[in-house]
């Protein structure tokens, strides 16, 4: 599946700001962040920050590795993402 253009389509503002989180994570820290640093960043529970890594593989936004933690990878270019609020 294609990854969508994040400027149009079926995504919400917390979609986009999820990737911009996975970003600069992986910027800074030279790895993908875990659902745990998601949960702890957005204050959500485990549930939710699961859910939102399911859905942004379905829209086609990021890839992973079932299985293998801190596997998550953008499918996006940088021009694409919005900046983190």
């Amino acid at each position: 599946m294609a990854a969508q253009d994040p400027a149009q389509g079926p995504y919400t503002a917390k979609h986009r700001q999820y990737l911009a989180f996975i970003y600069y994570y992986t910027k800074i820290h030279g790895r993908s962040p875990s659902e745990a640093d998601m949960q702890g960043y957005f204050q959500v529970s485990a549930p939710s920050a699961h859910q939102m890594v399911v859905s942004l593989e379905k829209l086609g936004f990021i890839g992973r590795t079932p299985g293998q933690g801190r596997s998550l990878k953008l499918l996006l270019a940088r021009e694409q993402l919005p900046e983190l609020k």
